[in-house]
């Protein structure tokens, strides 16, 4: 599986994820009804999006659920492409490639559930934490060596940069 997804990987131009479950551990935490809830992000995972970015590898957020708090993460980390609300997650991977001229071999998603499993059909990498449900484990052409919420994004972004022979050359900038 890691040498076809790694050549996967190499043209690999914009990477989108899931958020509950791949960005965050899945658990959701309520305040009172006035106060909005809030959601853990891993930092970790942050600086991989960022080393994407840097490597002029997009990065994208789709999403069922909304969420002040994932706009201002998404806010923090320069992404400006953040689809919340969107249950059928692979017409709104579709009209993402539309919108950007890319094709699905030049994406790469990550999500963890079934309705993830529409945007695993049409990407051209399909990943997911190592602790995504078993139908989504089977579809997926690489998957992370950590949880969601726990540097599964990170474990991607190193992956898609090492495929790509760029991950050594990032790493000297630090």
């Amino acid at each position: 599986m890691t040498g076809r997804a790694a050549q996967k990987a190499e043209s690999i131009k914009l990477v989108a994820l899931d958020v509950d479950g791949v960005m965050t551990d899945g658990t959701l935490f309520y305040r009172a009804m006035s106060e909005p809830e809030t959601k853990p992000f891993n930092i970790k995972d942050g600086l991989g999006i960022k080393l994407l970015q840097r490597c002029d590898i997009d990065v994208a957020i789709i999403t069922g659920r909304s969420s002040e708090a994932l706009e201002r993460r998404a806010g923090e980390l320069g992404i400006t492409t953040v689809i919340q609300g969107r249950e059928d997650k692979g017409s709104a991977l579709e009209e993402l490639l539309t919108a950007k001229g890319l094709s699905a071999a030049e994406v790469a998603y990550m999500g963890d559930d079934l309705p993830d499993l529409g945007a695993f059909r049409l990407a051209g990498l399909a990943t997911c934490p190592n602790d995504a449900v078993e139908p989504v484990r089977e579809c997926a052409d690489w998957i992370a060596p950590l949880p969601g919420g726990a540097g599964a994004v990170r474990a991607l972004a190193d992956f898609i940069l090492q495929s790509q022979g760029r991950l050594s050359d990032v790493i000297r900038t630090f």
